[in-house]
Parts: structure tokens; C-alpha cells; sequence
């Protein structure tokens, strides 16, 4: 029974954001065109008999695009992800930088995990072992196991005076906040 019902909520999930949440990202809710991006990158979209599963990466990035642009936190997070690995958009880590630094911005914990891997690695921005373990350092305060694994594997690469300053930073960036 429980079963049925967890089915029966998944498609009316998709039927009401098919039905009515299209119109409402048509008409620039950032929610629902956050929404109907992730139902195309997950492939859970609208087909005719509403059954087929489909994806269609170059129309989620679409949607996210546009609540990305809104400010959407986890639309940005996602139009990273999908520069980042080259999904419906040409790979681009300077891109993929650009929209984890703006989800970042709101404090989004798994785009600042993101943002310091991409330090780290040096895709996208200039390899810097401080800026990743600020950005690491601030997903961990978020409960990020990994990013706290990150750090402190980064930190066996600084010094004591670079540990201290991305510490600063990382402070001083939660101060701003």
C-alpha cells in the first residue's frame, strides 16, 4: 500500500508540474522552471501517455537557465554541474565556476563543496590550495562530510600561515553573509 501511494505522488508530481507548472515557469516562476529543468535532466518529463521516460539535457538547461538567472540557488548549483560535465552545453569549467560562485553566494552547500573542488583542480579558476580550503571549510560547517575530508587533505598541502588564511577568509565570508 505504502508503495502505491509513494507511486501515485511521484506521478502526480509529474502531472501537476506538466499541467500546471509549465504554465507557471512559461509565465517566469523561477520554482517551477527550477522544477520542470530537473524533471528534463532526470529524465521524468511529460510525454503523451505520461509513462515514457525521456531526457533532455539542451531543454534543462534551458529551465535552469532561466531560475539560475532569477537567482535560484539550486538552478545555478545544477547549471554548473551541467557545464561542468559538458551536459546539453559545451563543457565549460570557467562556466561552471561562474554558477557554483553564484550559488555559493547564497550559502548553497554543495556548490561551495564544488567551488573547492574546482580550486583545488584548477578547472576553471587558477589553481589556489587557500580559496579550496575556504570554500571546502564552508560545506563542512554545512554537515559535508566530504568537503571535510577535501580540506584537510588540502591542508596537508599549505602551510601553517595559508591554513590560516583561508581560515580567515572562510570567517571572514560567513561574516558577510
Amino acid at each position: 500500500m505504502r508503495f502505491i501511494l509513494a507511486l501515485l505522488k511521484v506521478i502526480g508530481t509529474v502531472l501537476l508540474m506538466t499541467l500546471v507548472g509549465r504554465k507557471l515557469a512559461e509565465r517566469g516562476n523561477a520554482f517551477c522552471q527550477y522544477n520542470l529543468g530537473w524533471f528534463y535532466s532526470e529524465g521524468k518529463g511529460e510525454t503523451q501517455d505520461y509513462t515514457e521516460k525521456w531526457k533532455d539535457y539542451k531543454e534543462a538547461e534551458k529551465w535552469f537557465r532561466k531560475a539560475a538567472e532569477q537567482g535560484h540557488a539550486e538552478a545555478q548549483k545544477y547549471l554548473g554541474e551541467m557545464y561542468a560535465i559538458g551536459a546539453g552545453v559545451t563543457q565549460d569549467y570557467v562556466e561552471a565556476a561562474k554558477w557554483y560562485r553564484k550559488a555559493a553566494g547564497q550559502g548553497h552547500g554543495l556548490a561551495l563543496l564544488l567551488l573547492g573542488e574546482m580550486y583545488y583542480d584548477g578547472e576553471g579558476v587558477k589553481k589556489d590550495y587557500v580559496e579550496a580550503h575556504k570554500w571546502y571549510n564552508l560545506a563542512a560547517a554545512q554537515g559535508y562530510e566530504e568537503a571535510r575530508q577535501n580540506r584537510d587533505r588540502v591542508a596537508r598541502e599549505m602551510t601553517a600561515s595559508q591554513i590560516a588564511e583561508a581560515q580567515r577568509q572562510a570567517s571572514e565570508w560567513k561574516r558577510s553573509k
